[in-house]
């Protein structure tokens, strides 16, 4: 256990002398790794060739790439202004109505991007201006922001899932599953922070415009069609007419086609529906649905005439620029985890935590404050690779559900990228919102770290939330 705490140690060390996380855990991997093989270097390197070359082949992995790309493209299709007047049209007129319609389109958003960063920087350019105008303060406009950006990491897909899944060997589409009801959640929990947060000051989130029912039912126009075709799809599947597998290629396809007639927030729910139902359906795979929602996407992006060959090019090498990012985290990250694995840290954890006598939901707790802890001052990323394979061999000879520990995960990443001061959310407001101050933004999100705190507790003490879902997949 000595080996494993000095490698840590001198990892933060490299850490912050500001070299990248990816290359302080490889190095500090490698040489711990010789060092546990009486300075093999030859096992060292051969250990690092093989992690390099089953990380790039691993046909799962190609899971990333391909929702990190469907993301792109729903970014460039202009979906994300469709689902916040759509939220707005609803919600709008409430009190704290268009925080409360940022949250909600973040949730829509997360839904097909699955990135936290990007829902945050793209509704700052889409939300601020309107609370703006609205005379929001920029305390509630910028935590709204920063906290539903969050929202983009727990609903289905989630990068962090995958990357969770992959190193603990758990079911990536049951991880997408166990997010939906801890999503619907945090979302609840949110709203109720701005109505927190309005009711102490009324001024900082005045009501909007109060639209008429017809006007809110036209945005969903077209759902009728989906909901049909949707119906006909499983109705056909259930009676037996059709392979299931051949129902989902037809439904995709009718989905598809009716995007290039109803280019509104109802493609969006469709294409979401799609390819979350073929996972949890058992018709997918997660690499497989994830191959269909970047297609999806991009049919969308063409129908509405925003992907010129300009913004293709650009899509795809910003999807490969970040997938390359995050298959070296995740080399690097695997590097130092076979290097823990070959000390005795694991076991002396596990006896550590067995000689305790506690239950499971006080050690999973504790790992939780840890967790929060670390996320006030560590990458969010790099700490979730760092700790698993620490914590995990306990979590497993507890009992614990891996499903249910992955969500709490990140949940609390979710936490960690909002709090002061390195949230990464925060960060890219200040950039993009240089007009509001730092502080101004760090005051804002401390509201919604509460909900986010509680919304931590209660999945806690009630696993079948994350549970619920996943057991009925296929």
């Amino acid at each position: 256990m000595t080996e494993s705490l000095i490698g840590l140690g001198l990892m933060l060390v490299l850490a912050f002398l500001r070299l990248p996380m990816a290359f302080a855990m490889a190095v500090v991997g490698i040489v711990g790794y010789a060092y546990m093989r009486d300075w093999s270097w030859t096992a060292a390197f051969a250990t690092v060739q093989t992690k390099v070359y089953e990380t790039g082949r691993n046909y799962t992995l190609s899971v990333i790439p391909l929702f990190i790309l469907m993301g792109n493209f729903v970014t460039r299709a202009g979906m994300s202004q469709e689902l916040f007047r759509t939220a707005y049209s609803f919600i709008g007129h409430l009190r704290g109505g268009l925080a409360m319609a940022t949250i909600v389109g973040c949730a829509g958003f997360g839904a097909i991007c699955g990135s936290s960063i990007a829902t945050a920087a793209t509704f700052a350019k889409v939300a601020y201006p309107s609370m703006k105008k609205f005379g929001y303060s920029d305390q509630l406009a910028t935590g709204a922001i920063a906290a539903g950006g969050t929202l983009g990491i727990l609903i289905p897909p989630s990068t962090i899932m995958v990357i969770y899944g992959i190193m603990t060997g758990t079911s990536i589409g049951k991880l997408f599953a166990a997010g939906i009801l801890p999503g619907i959640l945090a979302t609840l929990l949110l709203c109720l922070a701005v109505q927190f947060i309005t009711w102490r000051d009324p001024k900082a989130g005045p009501p909007g415009e109060r639209l008429t029912w017809k006007e809110r039912f036209a945005t969903l126009h077209g759902l009728s069609w989906f909901v049909a075709v949707g119906v006909a799809v499983i109705g056909s599947a259930q009676l037996g007419w059709l392979e299931a597998d051949d129902a989902a290629v037809l439904g995709a396809i009718a989905v598809f086609i009716l995007s290039l007639f109803y280019k509104g927030v109802t493609s969006v729910i469709a294409l979401f529906v799609l390819v979350m139902g073929g996972i949890y359906g058992g018709v997918f795979t997660a690499v497989e649905g994830a191959g269909v929602g970047a297609f999806g996407a991009m049919i969308f992006a063409l129908a509405r005439r925003t992907l010129t060959w300009e913004a293709l090019y650009a899509a795809l090498v910003e999807s490969a620029r970040t997938t390359a990012m995050l298959f070296l985290i995740l080399i690097g990250a695997l590097m130092f985890a076979e290097f823990v694995n070959i000390t005795t840290m694991p076991a002396d954890m596990t006896k550590f935590v067995a000689s305790l006598g506690v239950s499971p939901v006080v050690v999973v707790a504790a790992i939780m404050v840890i967790y929060v802890l670390l996320g006030t001052a560590m990458e969010e990323l790099s700490m979730i690779l760092l700790t698993v394979p620490v914590f995990f061999p306990v979590i497993v000879s507890l009992g614990v559900d891996p499903i249910w520990f992955g969500i709490l995960i990140v949940v609390v990443v979710e936490i960690g990228l909002i709090s002061p001061p390195v949230g990464m959310n925060l960060f890219v407001l200040n950039t993009l919102l240089p007009q509001v101050p730092t502080r101004v933004i760090f005051r804002g999100v401390m509201p919604f770290m509460a909900a986010d705190c509680i919304r931590l507790a209660i999945l806690v003490a009630f696993p079948i939330i994350s549970t619920l879902l996943p057991s009925f997949m296929k």
